[in-house]
């Protein structure tokens, strides 16, 4: 466990407080560049642009994202593929 219990998860207070102004249904994108907070129950429903480095990932939250953090849903990597040659003829 990354955090102590007696400390308990690490949230954003300016996130929480985006969060708890707007409507329950409010489809706009809520900017997110803190990769490290933990998803809380509040969050639930609404759409997150989380910052990979380069640009925003688009993460709607569900329930089983709650407990984890942001930066698991936006990757900074990008996987190509392995080989050359013999891996375009095996295809």
């Amino acid at each position: 466990m990354p955090r102590s219990l007696k400390k308990g998860p690490y949230v954003n207070e300016r996130l929480l407080n985006k969060v708890k102004n707007m409507q329950p249904n409010d489809k706009t994108v809520i900017k997110v560049w803190d990769r490290s907070c933990t998803v809380t129950p509040e969050m639930v429903g609404f759409t997150f642009g989380v910052h990979n480095g380069r640009q925003h990932i688009n993460v709607t939250v569900v329930e089983n994202m709650v407990g984890h953090k942001f930066g698991e849903f936006a990757h900074t990597r990008k996987f190509v593929s392995h080989g050359g040659k013999m891996a375009k003829t095996q295809k």
